[in-house]
C-alpha cells in the first residue's frame, strides 16, 4: 500500500515524497487509520521502526491548517529526540501552513520564547523545559487536542513521570492521547489506565540485531587518537559510501571539517543544518557527490539511505538501540557491509550494554601500522582476562587482525 491510500493530504503526501519515503512501513500501516478515526493508541515498537511518521503524519492531517495553538503537545524524554522529532514534523508538514516549535533544556530561553509568542501549532518538548515554561506563564496547554508520549519508557527511567502526568493535568478533555514505548512495565501500565481512553494497541515486531550480512568491528583506542584513527581506516579501507556518526551536532561539524581538510568530499547531517542544507547533503551523497556523510543520530531513522557499504561510529551510542539503527544504514537488501566503531575506555559500559542487547560479542581489532597510543584497552598486562576488553591483547597486539586493501583513489 502506498502513502496516498492511507487518507493523507496532497501537501503531506508532497512531503512524504520530498522525505524519499517510498511506501509506509508497519506500524504507519496500522497506525495511521486508526489516528485519523481520533482513536487513543498504545504503539509497542522501537526507535527507528517508523514511528515518527506514524504518528505525526496523521496528527498533521487533523491540524490541517494554522490556528491558535498548541493543538498538538510531543513529549520526548531528551532534547536531542525532541530535536529530532521537531526536524521531522517540520520536513513531513513542509508544504501546509502548520506551524512547529520545539523546547528543551540545557540551552537558553530566548528563541524558544520567541517561538513560543509567535505560536505553534505543534510543540514538541521535553518535559522539564516544558513545566518551566509554564510556570513562568510563556506557554499554555488549554488548546491541546492531542498529545503524544513519546519513548514513554525511557521517561519512566529517566524519572519524568511525575512530571509527565503533571503536564497532562493541565491538557483539556477530551482529547486523543498516543504512547509509544520499546516496553510497557507496571509504571507504564498505571499511566494507561489514568490518562488514555480504550486505547487501540499496535505492536510491531522488535528487531535487536543487525543484518547477517554486516561485519562489526570494534577499534579500541585513546580519545586523543580517535581523529587519526578515523582518517587512517578511511584511507585504508575500499568503500562506495560511507556514514560517519557523532554523539553531537558539534561533534559532527568537527569531523567534517577535519575530513575535508583531509581531501574527502563530505556531507553533514544534523538537525542545526537547514532544510535547503539537510535535502542538498542527502541528494548529494545519495548520487555519489559526497562519499562521506558525517551524521547525529538524526541519519539513523526514517531516512532513505541506500547502498552505503560503510559505517563508522565515531563516538559509542550511548542506548543499544541507537546502535542496531545506525548499523541498519549499511547491508541492506542482503548486500555486504561493515560497521567499524571506535571505542575508547570511558566508552566500553556502553559497548558492554550494545553486546547484551544485540546477544553477541563485537570481535576487536587493531589497525595495522597504525601508531597507537598507550591507553588501558590496550595493556597488555591485562591479557589474562583481568579486563573485559583487553583479554585478546598479546603483547600489544590484538589477535586477529583485519588486514586492509590499499584504500580507494582520492576524487
Amino acid at each position: 500500500m502506498s502513502f496516498a491510500k492511507l487518507g493523507l493530504s496532497p501537501a503531506l503526501l508532497k512531503g512524504v515524497a520530498a522525505m524519499g519515503y517510498a511506501q509506509p512501513t508497519p506500524i504507519q500501516l496500522r497506525a495511521i487509520p486508526l489516528i485519523l478515526a481520533g482513536r487513543d493508541l498504545i504503539g509497542s515498537a522501537q526507535t527507528g521502526t517508523g514511528k515518527t511518521a506514524a504518528f505525526g503524519l496523521p496528527l498533521l492531517q487533523l491540524l490541517d491548517r494554522h490556528g491558535p495553538g498548541p493543538r498538538l503537545l510531543v513529549l520526548e524524554p531528551t532534547r536531542e529526540l525532541a530535536a529530532q522529532v521537531e526536524t521531522a514534523l517540520h520536513d513531513y508538514a513542509r508544504f501546509t501552513d502548520l506551524r512547529i516549535g520545539v523546547v528543551y533544556g540545557g540551552v537558553g530561553y530566548g528563541r524558544q520564547l520567541d517561538t513560543l509568542r509567535r505560536g505553534v501549532d505543534v510543540l514538541v518538548a521535553t518535559p522539564g523545559r516544558l513545566l518551566d515554561h509554564m510556570e513562568r506563564g510563556s506557554c499554555r496547554l488549554d488548546r491541546v487536542r492531542h498529545v503524544v508520549l513519546d519513548e514513554a519508557d525511557r521517561m519512566l527511567d529517566m524519572g519524568f513521570l511525575p512530571d509527565v502526568k503533571e503536564i497532562l493535568q493541565q491538557c483539556p478533555q477530551p482529547r486523543q492521547t498516543l504512547l509509544f514505548s520499546a516496553t510497557i512495565p507496571p509504571a507504564i501500565e498505571t499511566l494507561i489506565r489514568w490518562a488514555m481512553r480504550d486505547p487501540e494497541t499496535v505492536q510491531v515486531g522488535v528487531r535487536r540485531s543487525p543484518a547477517d550480512t554486516v561485519r562489526h568491528v570494534l577499534y579500541p583506542v585513546a580519545e586523543s587518537q580517535k581523529e587519526a584513527l578515523l582518517l587512517a581506516l578511511l584511507e585504508r579501507v575500499h568503500y562506495e559510501s560511507v556514514i560517519v556518526f557523532c554523539r553531537t551536532k558539534q561533534g559532527a561539524d568537527r569531523v567534517a571539517h577535519l575530513l575535508r581538510q583531509h581531501n574527502h568530499a563530505v556531507a553533514v547531517l544534523h538537525s542545526n543544518r537547514t532544510q535547503a542544507e539537510r535535502e542538498q547533503a542527502l541528494r548529494g551523497f545519495r548520487d555519489g557527490r559526497y562519499e562521506v556523510l558525517v551524521a547525529t543520530d538524526i541519519a539513523s531513522r526514517g531516512l532513505d539511505i541506500a547502498d552505503v557499504s560503510h559505517v563508522i561510529n565515531f563516538d559509542v551510542p550511548l542506548h543499544p538501540e541507537d546502535y542496531v539503527h545506525r548499523i541498519g544504514r549499511t547491508g541492506r537488501a542482503e548486500a555486504r557491509g561493515e560497521a567499524f566503531t571506535l571505542m575508547t575506555a570511558q566508552e566500553a559500559r556502553y559497548i558492554r550494554a550494545i553486546e547484551h542487547f544485540i546477544a553477541r560479542r563485537i570481535p576487536q581489532e587493531q589497525l595495522e601500522g597504525f601508531s597507537y597510543r598507550y591507553t588501558t584497552l590496550l595493556d597488555p598486562s591485562q591479557a589474562n582476562g583481568q579486563s573485559r576488553y583487553t583479554g585478546g591483547v598479546r603483547g600489544g597486539r590484538i589477535r586477529g587482525g583485519y588486514h586492509f586493501s590499499p584504500g580507494r583513489r582520492r576524487r
